[in-house]
């Protein structure tokens, strides 16, 4: 069977190597891909949400399966366009349809979406240009700190916290004023809560699903969880506090109703939910809904799957996942993410990384690199993911850490700390 495979972070990669073992991959494109993805298929210099060229690909290597690893693609449609395409509706793909991804592209939707099934999230209201009076009021007796998310697609920036009424009012001005173009011309006002977050994976067929392994991720650039936000600076899987109890709620609360509620609205849906939750006094609570694997968790919760990716995709398209077992390894697995200097600010690109052929006890991911001639170079903010395995978080952990002393590039960065929470 020939996959194609969308992406070029490291969620990308961390599929492609597993999508690479099965003897049912008979060969794997990713587009656009990156030097990590290179080594296991071949990469194709497409953009994701080109639909017309994808398709040319598709048809002319006559590809039988699409993974979409990251959400934009999904959010316009590309499950809906394969399937009303005569010569593309045979295909399958993994990813919902564009109905079924607005849980992740509208915040709005989603919030309302979970106040109609009494799913646990946080109180909000919402806002738009003609509203921005009625919001600055709002704001002025709302309690400290305050959460301000843009509607739409934001690429991972479009959600603020702040700790005073000044900085969110301004805050609000800003997003309203285009801060983030489309994706905030409606506001999203948030209480916080707090607690402390965990991901959780939902493999889903429409119908029956199946939960992956449970992992943290760390977003703040600095350690101790301090500074700006970042698309995440590691994550570890398993998740000591998050037990039987707490995943039963889980499933009770929110994943069952999330799923009766797609099937009510129409909403297909053939692939993953990303959870992020939040666990408040032993509750947990939706932060959001991505409509597709995370990424750095994606580097932690793969390798701890040792089922052949493409059968288990196979069920999803089959609606046969209520019958699939999973095989999940028991050791513990931790990412240290390696970012280029100045990141998540400006940064700079085409930095030669060295040390790469000496890694051995660990899996590199490779998320913004480049090949040029025999060089790798950085060619984004997040460079590589370092995985490793362990008897327990702290063992993986340290097993990372010391492969990321290992390589080099100029102004690389990483956190000592992950995992310090748990």
């Amino acid at each position: 069977m020939k996959i194609l495979l969308l992406g070029s972070g490291g969620r990308e990669h961390a599929l492609a190597w597993r999508l690479a073992q099965s003897p049912r991959c008979e060969r794997l494109f990713i587009a656009p891909g990156n030097a990590g993805t290179a080594q296991l298929g071949t990469n194709v210099a497409l953009d994701p949400n080109d639909f017309e060229a994808l398709k040319k690909l598709v048809v002319e290597e006559n590809i039988a399966m699409l993974v979409v690893g990251p959400e934009e693609p999904l959010v316009r449609g590309i499950y809906d366009f394969f399937q009303q395409d005569e010569a593309l509706k045979q295909v399958k793909v993994i990813g919902p349809s564009k109905l079924g991804a607005k849980l992740e592209g509208s915040k709005a939707f989603a919030k309302q979406f979970m106040l109609e099934r009494d799913i646990p999230t946080a109180e909000y209201a919402e806002f738009t240009k003609d509203s921005l009076e009625e919001g600055l009021l709002y704001l002025a007796s709302h309690p400290l700190p305050i959460v301000l998310k843009a509607d739409g697609l934001a690429a991972g920036k479009g959600v603020l916290i702040c700790q005073s009424t000044a900085e969110a009012q301004e805050a609000f001005r800003d997003m309203l004023g285009g801060k983030f173009g489309e994706a905030s011309q409606k506001v999203i006002v948030e209480a916080f809560l707090e607690g402390i977050e965990f991901s959780v994976f939902v493999a889903t067929d429409g119908k029956n699903y199946q939960i992956l392994p449970v992992a943290k991720d760390y977003k703040r650039i600095g350690e101790g969880d301090s500074g700006l936000n970042t698309g995440g600076m590691g994550a570890v899987s398993p998740v000591p506090f998050v037990d039987e109890k707490m995943m039963q709620k889980v499933a009770n609360w929110i994943i069952s109703p999330t799923l009766t509620g797609l099937n009510e609205i129409g909403a297909a849906y053939k692939g993953f939910i990303f959870l992020g939750l939040i666990n408040v006094d032993g509750s947990p609570y939706v932060i959001e809904y991505n409509c597709r694997l995370g990424d750095p968790e994606t580097e932690v919760v793969i390798p701890r799957l040792e089922n052949d990716l493409v059968e288990f995709f196979l069920a999803i398209d089959a609606m046969e996942l209520g019958k699939y077992e999973l095989k999940i390894n028991p050791q513990a697995a931790a990412t240290v993410v390696l970012v280029s200097g100045g990141y998540p600010g400006d940064y700079e690109k085409g930095k030669p990384i060295s040390g790469l052929e000496g890694i051995s006890d660990s899996l590199v991911f490779h998320a913004g690199t480049k090949k040029e001639a025999e060089a790798v170079k950085t060619n984004g903010g997040r460079v590589l993911a370092i995985t490793s395995y362990g008897k327990d978080i702290a063992e993986a952990v340290q097993t990372s850490l010391k492969n990321a002393e290992n390589i080099q590039f100029e102004g690389k960065y990483y956190r000592r700390d992950i995992g310090f929470d748990v």
